[in-house]
């Protein structure tokens, strides 16, 4: 089986070892090895970068937008293919995966028509015979550090903005889901760029990331991921006065009132919580509801959960795929352990399940009875499990959503524009869904939360330039 290797100054290499990646919908099937870098190979990958940074931050900008757009072309023409790929190496399901696929390449679209979209300003200065110009300018190299949860979407969310700014990038991808980087890294690499303007180092956090974090070459940090990860990427990046931009963890509320619609709730919490296998920093966790549907609302999730297609992620009648690998399911099964010890009721699920393939598979976890106290309520568990939340009305509904450290994504089920308008302002979230699922968002519009969830500028959209530049401000006198 051949070796997928690194790419740096535009070169392919090996690294000093290489890992087997496997498919949690079967744990015989072995997708292929990825060479994994050390700490020497990311400094010469840093260095590569930095070398290529002054002629791509003058690189002409329509040729800089072409190369964007052919990178989009591909991955969009290719988009069955890279998204059977990439539900096979992370287990979300095969529609979901090409979903995201075709989010990657419309995110290098968009982002190649930021190219020439990039403004400025010419003030009138306050002193006579001075004009003032404001601009934007590329801040050198970044490094982004990315999740195994989305393995091309949020790469190109990242790496898109990076080169469309005229920054040059040092991709470390999550060790548990090399495949999907390396695809993305392999197209972008015939797509003309000049040597180190892109460069790929797979391997462990503790080495390729802390080699990262630490070069002072390394003008910006993006990283999406833990929160105990987050922290520790802060803290190194301030020590050093680098730009930093964080993506972490998320317990995300949804609200269903009295008034909801019952099928359109229903269809939120189950598309919200579980779809993705619950694996993403967006998904509606608690879910918050007022006592005169509580019953009824209960009743339906079961009803819904016992109808959902538990299997291998590429079977087109899966509807929930596996859990990404062993740590996660033991996490995941270690909470629900939690949950009863606390006194919440298992109202269906949480189930190691047997399929016709050796693989990860946990049945969805309801659970009832339980207050916003619990260490389910508080901790993000990562994976398909969420658990309801009895309240008296909107008020009490709108203080249990705002009570924890996390603030990413929150939502609404009801009919009164009264309640979903006070929602709308008086969430303290980032992103706010009115009778629509926490997790889903769109790729030009800026994404990102409040309080333990983000930190730094936002990502995604033109509110990305916020991250990838830096202003200038020049004076000129006549």
């Amino acid at each position: 089986m051949a070796v997928h290797r690194n790419l740096i100054a535009g070169e392919w290499v090996e690294g000093k070892n290489a890992a087997r990646n496997i498919n949690p919908s079967n744990l015989a099937d072995v997708i292929g090895e990825y060479t994994r870098a050390d700490a020497e190979q990311a400094k010469q990958a840093i260095a590569a970068a930095h070398d290529a940074f002054p002629a791509w931050a003058r690189f002409g900008l329509q040729g800089r937008a072409d190369i964007l757009d052919k990178i989009g072309s591909e991955i969009l023409a290719r988009q069955e293919e890279l998204g059977t790929l990439l539900s096979r190496e992370e287990g979300k399901t095969k529609p979901e995966g090409i979903g995201e696929a075709n989010r990657a390449g419309n995110i290098f679209k968009f982002f190649a028509g930021e190219v020439l979209r990039q403004a400025g300003e010419k003030l009138a200065s306050v002193r006579p015979n001075v004009d003032v110009e404001v601009t934007r300018e590329p801040i050198g190299v970044i490094g982004l550090i990315t999740p195994w949860n989305f393995p091309i979407a949020i790469p190109a969310w990242k790496i898109a903005p990076a080169l469309a700014y005229g920054n040059c990038v040092v991709f470390k991808p999550a060790d548990l889901v090399p495949g999907s980087a390396w695809a993305l890294a392999e197209i972008i690499s015939r797509a003309g760029l000049p040597k180190g303007v892109f460069n790929l180092v797979m391997g462990r956090g503790s080495e390729v990331g802390a080699a990262i974090l630490a070069d002072k070459r390394v003008a910006g940090i993006s990283f999406t991921g833990s929160v105990p990860t987050g922290r520790n990427v802060a803290r190194s990046a301030v020590e050093r006065m680098a730009k930093v931009q964080l993506e972490m963890g998320g317990k995300n509320p949804l609200v269903v009132l009295d008034d909801a619609d019952l099928k359109v709730a229903v269809n939120c919490a189950v598309q919200g919580a579980y779809y993705s296998t619950g694996q993403r920093c967006t998904a509606s966790s608690r879910l918050i509801v007022t006592e005169g549907i509580h019953d009824k609302f209960v009743g339906a999730m079961v009803d819904s959960l016992k109808a959902l297609k538990i299997g291998d992620a590429l079977k087109p009648e899966t509807q929930i795929g596996p859990v990404v690998d062993q740590s996660q399911l033991d996490q995941d099964i270690s909470y629900i352990d939690i949950a009863k010890k606390e006194g919440a009721k298992l109202a269906f699920g949480g189930e190691r399940l047997n399929r016709e393939t050796e693989g990860f598979y946990l049945s969805p976890a309801l659970f009832t009875e339980t207050s916003n106290q619990m260490r389910i309520s508080r901790e993000e568990v990562f994976g398909p499990v969420a658990n309801v939340i009895r309240v008296k009305g909107y008020d009490e509904a709108l203080s249990v959503a705002n009570d924890t450290e996390f603030g990413l994504s929150a939502g609404i089920c009801t009919t009164s524009l009264k309640h979903a308008n006070d929602f709308k302002r008086a969430s303290q979230a980032g992103m706010v869904m009115v009778n629509l699922p926490t997790a889903g968002v769109d790729y030009h519009v800026p994404f990102g939360g409040r309080k333990g969830s983000s930190y730094g500028p936002r990502e995604q959209g033109r509110y990305a330039a916020e991250f990838y530049t830096t202003v200038k401000t020049a004076y000129t006198t006549a």
